[in-house]
């Protein structure tokens, strides 16, 4: 099915996820749902607890600070992902400005997945730690 094949294409997109293979990908995309909303759809509200994952696979949705906008996610792109990890604030709003199609992956279905295969949560962790890193980096200079 080619909605399927799209998905794990824009699922390998994904940092955090780059460094899985097809099955891993498969198994992460299996636990996904895909989930259609309405423009003007609030997805995360900043402050909030955040327990879910998105990739955008159609639409686009404004992020923003503060109720300042500071971006716009489209196609391919994604949010959320710390959620997985932890149910720590969220750090932006994201609203829906367009109607979304959107491949939505819950905290319990993610760890389902570190369950069934082991292999990924090292990956995580070293995506993780590479990203950290990187923000060390940004935050000296």
């Amino acid at each position: 099915m080619a909605r399927k094949d799209t998905k794990l294409d824009h699922l390998a997109q994904v940092r955090l996820f780059r460094a899985c293979s097809n099955k891993e990908l498969t198994t992460i995309g299996r636990a996904s749902d895909e989930v259609r909303v309405p423009a003007g759809k609030i997805l995360t509200e900043e402050g909030q607890p955040g327990h879910e994952f998105y990739l955008v696979l159609e639409g686009t949705a404004a992020v923003s600070r503060k109720k300042k906008k500071v971006a716009t996610v489209g196609p391919g792109q994604y949010f959320g992902e710390m959620a997985l990890l932890d149910r720590g604030p969220r750090s932006a709003t994201v609203t829906a400005e367009t109607p979304m199609t959107l491949l939505v992956l819950g905290q319990r279905e993610f760890s389902g997945v570190l369950d069934e295969v082991p292999g990924i949560a090292h990956k995580l962790l070293a995506t993780m730690a590479e990203r950290l890193r990187e923000a060390d980096t940004k935050a000296v200079h």
